[in-house]
């Protein structure tokens, strides 16, 4: 084989790689969806709360809505610097991952509260938020994503470990790819505005 060839095999091959790793039409709508509809529904538990009702907390261990809303803050800011800074350097995926399978496990299981989880210590939150913060940093991660996912190339050719996944998959999967860490964090956005909602419903939450 000459070495032009070569150089147009290659070449082909690249191409075809980058075809196959360009996120789709139908991938990009669902993503963008999913993080306008979560950063809603974060944002609209938490419309018009007073300080009492942002502080509330229903019992021993249980997280204030203050708390939930720094610790959804706190996992978007590590998962977009993990997209900006350990992406690019993570490895390839194996060819025969079944993604869309991950994808749904993602958007399905990620958010079911019936499964509980202790949070890790880094990413607990501290306590001393404020409302209008707080929310203004959902809102600004939730538009850094968006950016991510028109600028960041190859959201699927590398993965990185997920303990969560493993955790809610009882170990079937164990890495995502760029693309599901997104949606993850969009999935875990609405799991916490669940509890919230919880935490509003309670029956000694402050009526004002």
């Amino acid at each position: 084989m000459s070495s032009n060839t070569s150089s147009a095999v290659a070449t082909t091959s690249a191409a075809a790689v980058a075809i196959q790793y360009t996120l789709t039409p139908a991938e990009m709508e669902q993503a963008n969806l999913h993080l306008e509809q979560t950063r809603n529904g974060a944002i609209g538990a938490i419309q018009g709360l007073s300080e009492a009702q942002w502080r509330y907390k229903p019992g021993p261990g249980v997280w204030s809505i203050a708390e939930n809303l720094e610790h959804i803050a706190f996992v978007q800011e590590r998962v977009l610097n993990v997209l900006r800074n350990h992406l690019a350097t993570a490895p390839a995926g194996p060819d025969d991952r079944n993604y869309q399978l991950v994808d749904a496990v993602i958007i399905n299981q990620f958010p079911n509260r019936l499964a509980k989880f202790q949070a890790p210590e880094v990413i607990r939150p501290q306590g001393n938020c404020v409302l209008s913060e707080a929310r203004e940093r959902v809102a600004a991660n939730t538009r850094s994503f968006a950016e991510c996912l028109e600028t960041i190339p190859d959201l699927r050719g590398h993965v990185l470990e997920s303990p969560p996944l493993k955790a809610v998959s009882k170990g079937e999967h164990q890495v995502m790819d760029g693309y599901q860490f997104i949606l993850a964090a969009s999935a875990h956005t609405e799991r916490h505005t669940k509890q919230i909602l919880e935490v509003r419903a309670d029956p000694n939450f402050p009526a004002s």
